[in-house]
């Protein structure tokens, strides 16, 4: 069978219902550069066909920044490393609610409150709760929560303030989490999606690619959320920053990026999938091509410790291509 073939065959697997197998989704993210225009064709038929031309567009506040308690070793906010990142604790609820509602006039669909952190404490957890009630009452945009750890007990709590969606990223493949983190466990990030999950939250979860893994620990982690089947999945493309063990790690080839999310959205047709921290700085065209090839969410305006495109900048990107927010 010519790869053209196989490519159509898994497609028609993806809109008949059927879904196509792990040996499948292997040949799909092993095939020869030359078909990877082809394949990126084809995810973007199926994200077209069942999320039509919307992109999920989406701003971040980190509420709590720095010396994070965690090894993870990408990450410029954990306190094991010496970055030069500034600190800062929870905000008054005011300055959240006046930054939600300028991501609210700046077109984004859903606003994330991000922490860095383990686990929030129990005093830091009704800072939290309070400023997402403030969000409700005075903005009115979608919230979502990345804080780490939760317990049930927190989890349920977030879901009776109408949070939409929990993130907590996997970041890497199973076999790769021990060379990335020590301080917890791949089985600790699970056990907190699926508590996530209990609670009636969506799940947005995904991870970190060019951390040096191989593709076929790409692949792995693709296939780990492809078991989760979260509503959100969303892939960083790594930004080494100094000070961090991967500060001179190199960056992934342009058909490798494109490789992971084609394929996971043959693996997930429904799923919202955001590019997410690194496609300014990876990427010659902030994310056309990608958004093209399987991807239907981008984050706007910033990340957690840098800066992104101006949030009209990715608004005419998105309606240059045909496509809306």
């Amino acid at each position: 069978m010519s790869m053209h073939d196989f490519i159509k065959e898994c497609q028609e697997k993806v809109f008949s219902g059927t879904g196509i197998s792990s040996d499948d989704a292997e040949k799909l993210f092993n095939l020869p550069d030359k078909d990877i225009g082809e394949l990126a064709r084809a995810a973007n038929q199926i994200t077209r066909d069942f999320n039509g031309n919307r992109v999920d567009v989406e701003q971040l506040n980190n509420i709590k920044k720095n010396a994070c308690s965690e090894d993870c070793s990408f990450c410029g906010q954990s306190a094991f490393f010496n970055t030069g990142i500034d600190t800062y604790q929870l905000p008054p609820a005011e300055e959240v609610v006046i930054k939600a509602e300028k991501a609210k006039k700046e077109g984004a669909e859903s606003y994330c409150l991000v922490a860095a952190w383990r686990e929030p404490s129990p005093r830091d957890f009704e800072k939290v709760c309070n400023i997402i009630q403030e969000i409700n009452d005075k903005v009115g945009i979608s919230v979502e929560c990345s804080l780490g750890f939760l317990t049930p007990v927190q989890a349920k709590k977030l879901k009776e303030l109408k949070v939409k969606r929990y993130n907590h990223n996997l970041e890497t493949s199973k076999s790769k989490f021990s060379e990335i983190c020590t301080t917890h466990t791949y089985e600790d990030r699970l056990k907190t999606l699926y508590i996530a999950r209990d609670a009636g939250l969506e799940l947005c979860t995904g991870g970190i690619i060019g951390l040096g893994e191989t593709r076929k620990q790409r692949l792995e982690l693709a296939l780990e959320l492809a078991t989760l089947y979260p509503e959100e999945v969303t892939i960083n493309i790594l930004v080494p920053v100094p000070g961090t063990p991967l500060e001179l790690q190199t960056k992934l080839e342009n058909t490798e990026i494109v490789r992971m999310f084609s394929v996971v959205r043959f693996l997930l047709p429904e799923s919202v999938i955001k590019i997410s921290g690194g496609r300014e700085t990876n990427l010659n065209d902030s994310g056309e091509e990608l958004l093209q090839s399987g991807a239907n969410g981008i984050i706007t305006s910033g990340y957690l410790t840098m800066g992104g495109n101006d949030s009209q900048k990715d608004m005419n990107m998105i309606k240059k291509i045909g496509l809306e927010a």
